[in-house]
């Protein structure tokens, strides 16, 4: 084990994660831990935390990628920062193995408490060519590239020749009927009309969206009647929605099949895979000796400590999507678990807080009870669909559902620094127009400067010329020995 870095000696509240809950139980602790005498420490590999809801507007190209996270080092300042991963956690001994985020050696951290809010990460399956062709939509650099994938597809396609290739370049899957999926689908949608009208080489018509999904509906978090408008509104738009159909190979063709019998559906090509089929909890839990629920999520109280079948693991928290939090109004998961979204992980964060903060106190703990204010999403500019349980439920759908998905989320990015330019983000979208500027090169940003100072080669030497033919000049063609020879 290398050498700790120059951490503070000082009681610690260690933070697995800088996600939502990680960076609002910081926000919420650190002032007060500090002027006890202790310290918060967060360790995540990222320095900033993502608000995930806002990764298929930056991938419509609606808000710029920086805005929609938010820095750990700027907000948190009396918070210790560490870039690394957990990789285990032993907490008999209150201590947790970190590997550093520039590939060094391991190192200890000791903790007083430990908070874990790792989140969650993709869920995929066993499907061949899926980690070569796919791509998903959990990180900012997702969906950075993803934008730009989609706007250099356009361009590219739009000096093919080849009709199949062409087709290939114009031909946009997304795999998963969930929110993320369908808002995902409809802003690239947005933005692929938007770069059309901008290109007169490419015809609308020739661009093709195609939605697979495994089961007979979309967006389980709305109602059957909204759902079933989504249906039909994404198909108003020539998007393709395949219900009941699943992804079997990505290998050169995309093959999908018919569920439940597995028959074969369709067979094309497309160079553009998204994959939004679920989440499952962080694996690094599988390295703690922590207990864990059947699905790989830490078992907690409602109140957010861990608990097993021996009892309350003293000075242990967890929430988010990382852990099974038990929803107690009874409209949750089947199994009786919070559904795994921003909204609770947001409200999970405080409670969390202050209930950490109230155990340092012996005070008595409160637990964790939050009603579901419904869903809301948008399918591009102006349009969505809402479901919200204020007054009774009201189902919205078009420009007041999107107007409900803007100001609900616009509210709820952290941060009033953050708020602020992800709503001028808006502001100047609505006077200018959605951005379909394609940024090149991004995963090779010195090729420029390699190719300027590598120097060129040299030509090569000309041939030498063939002698004239009848010329009768043996000595020409002879090699410069011989002739000095016969000079001789």
């Amino acid at each position: 084990m290398a050498t700790t870095p120059q951490l503070q000696d000082r009681p610690r509240v260690l933070v697995v994660g800088g996600g939502y809950v990680g960076l609002y139980v910081a926000l919420k602790l650190q002032k007060k831990i500090a002027n006890a005498g202790g310290i918060v420490t967060v360790v995540d590999p990222l320095p900033y935390m993502t608000y995930q809801p806002f990764l298929p507007e930056v991938a419509g190209g609606n808000i710029e990628a920086r805005h929609a996270v938010v820095s750990h080092r700027q907000h948190l300042k009396q918070t210790e920062l560490i870039q690394g991963c957990v990789t285990s956690i032993d907490h008999v001994n209150r201590t947790a193995v970190v590997a550093p985020a520039d590939g060094g050696e391991n190192f200890e951290v000791p903790y007083f408490d430990v908070v874990l809010a790792a989140g969650a990460i993709t869920r995929t399956f066993p499907i061949k060519g899926l980690a070569d062709k796919g791509i998903g939509l959990k990180t900012i650099e997702e969906a950075v590239a993803l934008r730009n994938k989609l706007l250099e597809r356009i361009e590219v396609a739009s000096t093919m020749t080849d009709p199949a290739a062409r087709a290939k370049a114009l031909t946009f899957v997304v795999v998963g009927g969930g929110f993320a999926g369908i808002e995902c689908i409809t802003e690239m949608e947005d933005l692929a009309r938007a770069a059309v009208r901008n290109n007169p080489r490419i015809k609308q018509e020739e661009v093709r969206f195609v939605l697979v999904e495994a089961m007979g509906r979309i967006m389980p978090e709305v109602t059957a009647k909204q759902a079933d408008w989504v249906v039909e509104h994404l198909r108003s738009r020539g998007i393709e929605v395949l219900l009941n159909t699943s992804l079997d190979s990505a290998e050169g063709t995309l093959k999908l099949i018919n569920l439940p019998d597995k028959t074969p559906a369709q067979e094309f090509e497309a160079d553009t895979l998204v994959w939004t089929a679920g989440v499952q909890a962080n694996p690094m839990v599988r390295s703690t000796d922590f207990p864990l629920e059947p699905r790989g999520r830490v078992r907690v109280l409602p109140d957010l400590r861990i608990s097993g079948d021996e009892g309350i693991v003293e000075n242990a928290w967890a929430a988010g999507d990382i852990a099974a939090v038990p929803d107690l109004t009874g409209k949750g998961l089947p199994d009786g678990t919070c559904v795994p979204n921003a909204q609770h992980a947001l409200r999970q964060a405080k409670r969390l807080a202050k209930n950490l903060w109230a155990s340092r106190w012996d005070k008595p703990l409160t637990d964790y009870k939050h009603k579901n204010l419904g869903a809301v999403a948008g399918f591009g500019e102006w349009k969505g669909v809402a479901n919200i349980n204020l007054l009774g439920r009201i189902g919205l759908k078009g420009g007041l559902a999107w107007l409900a998905h803007r100001g609900y989320h616009g509210m709820a990015m952290p941060t009033v620094e953050r708020k602020f330019r992800v709503i001028l983000n808006w502001i100047i979208g609505f006077f200018a127009g959605r951005d379909t500027t394609q940024l090149m090169d991004l995963d090779n940003p010195r090729g420029a400067f390699v190719a300027a100072a590598t120097p060129a080669p040299k030509p090569a030497a000309a041939p030498a010329a063939a002698p004239a033919a009848g010329s009768g000049s043996t000595a020409a063609a002879a090699p410069k020995e011989t002739v000095a020879a016969n000079a001789k």
